[in-house]
């Protein structure tokens, strides 16, 4: 049985955590924040956790091989 393919743009964009929860970054740092605040840029780096199973179930398909961090 051959490999599943895995779609590169999803796992780039989520990690799992070392409990398997989804993490992600939040979106809308890449460009337009001259004249946003430091503060408000210093919150993109925080890393999210997301909850939803169904989303969870997709990024198994997209993503099958997702490692878990360390």
């Amino acid at each position: 049985m051959p490999k599943i393919k895995t779609y590169k743009a999803a796992a780039k964009r989520f990690r799992l955590s070392a409990n398997g929860k989804l993490r992600r970054h939040k979106q809308g740092k890449g460009h337009l924040k001259r004249r946003t605040p430091k503060r408000s840029k210093r919150q993109f780096d925080k890393l999210l956790t997301d909850e939803n199973l169904s989303h969870k179930r997709r990024l198994q398909q997209l993503a099958p091989y997702l490692k878990k961090q360390k």
